[in-house]
C-alpha cells in the first residue's frame, strides 16, 4: 500500500512502526547469531543432521526477516538502514516529493529531507513550514 504521511499521520503510526520495527531488529539479531552458529558447525567437523538442522533454522529465520521487512514497508514506511534506525515516511512539501525521517531512540517526527538527500540532509519540520499531504 502507498500512503503519503504528513507529521501527524506518521507520529500516529510511530507507536506500530516502532514495534515493527524492533520485530525487524529481533529477527536480524536472530539471523546473524545462527549464521554464526551455522559457521562454527561447519569449522568444527559437526555431523550432516546437525548441519541440516541448523540450515533449516537459518532458512526460517531469513524468511520471518524477510516477512517483517514487507509488513513494515507494506505500510508506506521505507526501511534505509536497521543498524542505524533509520526510517522514512513518505511525503510532500508543497509539490514536492520528500521524505519525513525517524531515526530509532526519537520519539516523534521531527525531520524530512528531499529525495536525493539522506540523513545527513535532515531538517527540522519545524523551520520549513507546513507539510502538506
Amino acid at each position: 500500500m502507498f500512503t503519503l504521511y504528513t507529521p501527524q499521520t506518521a507520529n500516529k503510526a510511530l507507536p506500530e512502526v516502532k514495534r515493527m520495527f524492533a520485530n525487524i531488529v529481533a529477527q536480524k539479531n536472530r539471523v546473524v547469531a545462527l549464521n554464526e552458529e551455522l559457521q562454527i558447525t561447519i569449522e568444527s567437523g559437526g555431523q550432516f543432521e546437525r548441519f541440516f538442522k541448523k540450515k533449516q533454522e537459518l532458512n526460517t529465520a531469513v524468511s520471518n526477516l524477510y516477512k517483517a521487512i514487507e509488513q513494515l514497508e507494506g505500510m508506506g514506511v521505507m526501511i534505509k538502514d536497521v543498524d542505524q534506525g533509520l526510517l522514512d515516511f513518505p511525503s510532500k512539501r508543497f509539490d514536492e516529493e520528500v521524505w519525513l525521517c525517524w531515526k530509532a531512540g526519537e520519539d516523534e517526527i521531527k525531520f524530512w529531507h528531499a529525495k536525493d538527500e539522506g540523513f545527513m540532509g535532515r531538517k527540522p519540520l519545524e523551520s520549513t513550514g507546513v507539510i502538506e499531504p
